[in-house]
């Protein structure tokens, strides 16, 4: 069982890596380029799986940490590598549930008052919204950023020192 649990966690990173860096790319040309639709789905839709698999692979590879040494020469890398996947979760999720607040509190407001309101046609969706665009483009920058972090330091932990590899 220990092996597979060492196999599983390379076997899942790469989702959440492909997931999360496209839903940033998306979001950040939805902002700045053109807000599309295509690239409104392509934000939210690969980033709650893109979350989901890196929940996965931060569980997979917080398991597969406990057959290394407890001090190793590697220490502060694996440790970088753990940080970051784990704020890249926090980043994420945060992004996700402040979506998800937004749309509660957007259905509220049109069960309320269903017509047209005094400002015009609201936001479709938090992306839209004037006051969230900054906050937006910070947490999606800095997301990238923890995924590519995190995917740099587990590569080195596998490439130069050989965590986890199989010795024939």
């Amino acid at each position: 069982m220990p092996d597979l649990i060492t196999r599983l966690h390379p076997a899942v990173v790469h989702f959440p890596i492909a997931f999360l860096l496209l839903s940033s790319g998306a979001g950040l040309l939805y902002l700045y380029w053109r807000p599309r639709p295509e690239l409104r789905i392509l934000t939210w839709w690969p980033m709650a799986l893109g979350w989901i698999g890196g929940g996965l692979a931060v569980l997979s590879g917080l398991l597969a940490q406990s057959n290394l040494p407890p001090q190793p020469p590697y220490g502060a890398i694996l440790n970088w590598h753990i940080g970051t996947g784990l704020a890249m979760l926090v980043v994420y999720g945060d992004l996700l549930y402040r979506r998800w607040l937004w749309q509660m509190r957007r259905t509220r407001r049109m069960e309320k008052s269903p017509g047209v309101g005094s400002h015009g046609t609201p936001p479709q969706d938090w992306l839209d919204e004037p006051g969230a665009r900054l906050w937006v483009t910070g947490l999606l920058l800095l997301g990238a950023a923890l995924v590519v972090a995190s995917g740099w330091n587990g590569g080195r932990l596998v490439y130069e020192w050989g965590v986890n590899v199989a010795r024939p």
